[in-house]
């Protein structure tokens, strides 16, 4: 072969085509390419646009005044619920006070009505606010049962709430009954007054406790505690002021139950064409 073919050949092979070009991400990165799931602009994506999550840990919310009460949108046990208190207290303030009575007295869950009707007693003794609406248990609802509901959605609200209700009344009736049948108290401590919301409340602000920071942890069960203690102390309603402890410590003893609920309600949905989904373990990619 002459020189001359042999400088055509190189001269074409200098000029052959480019190679193709792969767009760029912000600041020079490569290109990701089509088709292939949960790629690294993705994950970064994901991450730079989880500080407008307000739930998302490791990020800083934004406070917002408005959360702390209950909306029909984002906390609507406590908001349906706090109408109806709403409206049995106005009743029992400015209805006929006969009428009142009788109710409160069939709504008492004293051990003459739990041996009659457990069920109907135990949701109709819920129904009221002992003190109105001006009562500390009353403020304390509002407050504790919203900040509990957006963290743990309105269904296990209601667990918490109606099971420290159901569960500090029975373990302070019982004992009565017990005592009476064992001639330690006189017949008349069967039909003892008791209603209202202030068990639910203090199971509920022990089991938002474990929900919480250590810096506002530890001052809402100091202050809780307190409360419960020094009325205690006083001897004025012994048999509730047990109870108000017990549903406390009900409400702590149930944080380990209480934050699986709120990781299981928090995580994420699987994204489609993510290989970590149980639908799509041991797929091959090709």
């Amino acid at each position: 072969m002459s020189w001359l073919g042999t400088a055509e050949r190189i001269r074409a092979g200098q000029r052959r085509a480019p190679a193709p070009e792969t767009d760029t991400g912000p600041g020079g990165t490569p290109g990701l390419l089509p088709g292939i799931p949960r790629q690294r602009a993705d994950r970064e994506a994901g991450v730079a646009g989880a500080g407008a999550l307000p739930n998302t840990p490791g990020t800083a919310a934004r406070w917002r005044p408005w959360r702390l009460v209950p909306t029909p949108a984002g906390t609507p046990f406590t908001f349906g619920y706090a109408v109806l208190l709403a409206a049995t207290s106005l009743f029992a303030e400015y209805g006929d006070q006969g009428l009142v009575s009788d109710l409160l007295r069939g709504s008492s869950t004293d051990v003459a009505h739990l041996a009659q009707a457990p069920l109907l007693v135990l949701i109709a003794s819920a129904l009221w606010i002992a003190g109105g609406m001006t009562s500390g248990y009353a403020v304390a609802f509002l407050f504790v049962l919203t900040a509990l509901e957006r963290r743990i959605g309105a269904l296990y609200t209601v667990v918490v709430f109606l099971g420290g209700h159901v569960l500090a009344t029975l373990a302070t009736e019982l004992p009565v009954a017990f005592q009476v049948a064992a001639g330690g108290l006189p017949e008349s401590s069967l039909h003892r007054l008791d209603y209202g919301i202030s068990f639910g409340v203090m199971t509920c602000t022990g089991a938002l406790a474990g929900l919480l920071p250590v810096r506002s942890r530890l001052p809402l069960l100091a202050g809780a505690g307190y409360l419960a203690v020094t009325d205690l102390l006083a001897y004025t309603d012994p048999l509730s002021d047990w109870g108000h402890l017990l549903s406390l410590a009900l409400g702590v003893a149930s944080w380990p139950l209480l934050r699986r609920w709120r990781a299981h309600r928090a995580a994420p949905a699987p994204l489609l064409g993510d290989l970590g989904h149980p639908a799509l373990r041991g797929a091959r990619m090709y």
